[in-house]
């Protein structure tokens, strides 16, 4: 039986990756109702890990915790036995942002070390963070606080949130951190290389994405560094040009430097907890796809891994988008033989937001018509 795998991402902003997946495994089977379709939605360690890890398997553990300006948000964490999935951009991300507002000197990631805290607190023993999206540049110290730790300023009072309050910092107390951690296994998904601070840091580079002006720029860089000082001074080790330190604000800097976390390519994290490499085997046929297939898509995004990954299992993949901007020998590098776009299936460019899931099944039927026979037999 021709057997067919579906491993696109999420649409962003329309479309979840299970339902992308599920609209083109309607189009495939109106055509070919006899193939074997299987479905693993994937993500790059981002938002939407999360949603991924749940159809994996993973069970939703409800959480109310911090949102980056400190209001309440209902969240939650995966969990499959003592392994945990926990997604920044869930509790402190940009999207979390009451009315959107920016809060670049104020936000911060105490709502993710929550998140952390509760899933320690429920036994896991392996936490796997995805760090994109943040809203804050605190350097992680909301996220350690809440696991624990204590920031002093000079009077011996615990500093407020954000970076913008780091500049005060000036003892670190980590005799309180949450004692699961001494055990557990903490691995961040972080695809980018930014040392905490300086000309590639994170407040240089990312500051002014979350609301941050110049002069809110250099006081986050002077801070990020004060704190690294201080982390190293109470650590004895300086982690602050570690790659990946800068992700996130520098909650990668807080994971590695004090929580002892180690950083992993994001989607190399996904593809192991989804189960996508032991879905391969039998595989006579990939469909990927996102939102927009672009330059970004070639480095390190969810499609051209699973296309890598299929390709040197010698298995030929398609894929779907919102659009598409890549040439076909962009295409064909990436491993991807042809790519579908709902741009191409309508001249209405809001029928592309306000109706994929009917275009992409349309696309569905398209792949099963044109590929299909060619791995499986006539259709």
């Amino acid at each position: 039986m021709t057997r067919v795998l579906l491993a696109p991402d999420k649409f962003k902003g329309t479309l979840t990756a299970a339902e992308v997946a599920r609209w083109v495994a309607a189009g495939i089977t109106s055509v070919r109702p006899d193939v074997e379709i299987v479905s693993v939605p994937v993500a790059d360690g981002g938002d939407g890990t999360l949603a991924v890890a749940i159809e994996a398997g993973f069970v939703r553990h409800a959480v109310t915790a911090g949102g980056p300006t400190g209001e309440p948000v209902d969240t939650a964490f995966g969990r499959r036995g003592t392994e945990a999935v926990i997604e920044l951009a869930e509790i402190s991300g940009l999207a979390q942002l009451p009315g959107g507002v920016p809060a670049a000197l104020t936000a911060s990631s105490r709502g993710t070390g929550e998140l952390l805290h509760a899933a320690l607190d429920a036994g896991c023993t392996r936490l796997v963070l995805g760090i994109g999206g943040s809203a804050c540049t605190d350097g992680g110290a909301g996220l350690v606080q809440a696991l624990g730790a204590r920031i002093l300023d000079a009077d011996g009072v615990d500093i407020g949130p954000g970076g913008g309050a780091l500049a005060a910092a000036r003892t670190l107390d980590l005799a309180g951190l949450h004692p699961g951690l001494t055990t557990a296994d903490v691995v961040v998904a972080c695809d980018v290389d930014n040392p905490l601070s300086g000309p590639r840091g994170a407040a240089a580079v990312y500051g002014p994405q979350k609301g941050a002006s110049l002069g809110d720029v250099a006081h986050l860089d002077a801070a990020l560094s004060g704190w690294a000082d201080l982390v190293a001074m109470t650590t004895g080790a300086d982690h602050r040009d570690d790659p990946g330190a800068g992700a996130a604000g520098g909650v990668g800097f807080g994971a590695i430097a004090v929580l002892g976390a180690t950083l992993a390519p994001g989607l190399d994290l996904v593809l192991d907890l989804t189960g996508f490499h032991d879905a391969l085997a039998g595989t006579d046929l990939v469909i990927t796809g996102e939102g927009s297939l672009d330059e970004q898509t070639l480095h390190g995004k969810a499609p051209a891994g699973v296309a890598a990954a299929a390709r040197a299992a010698g298995i030929p993949v398609v894929a779907v988008a919102g659009r598409s901007l890549l040439t076909d020998g962009e295409l064909r590098a990436a491993g991807i033989a042809a790519a579908y776009a709902l741009s191409d299936e309508t001249d209405d460019v809001e029928e592309s937001f306000a109706r994929p899931g009917p275009l992409l099944e349309r696309i569905g039927a398209r792949i099963a018509a044109e590929h299909l026979p060619s791995v499986g037999g006539p259709a």
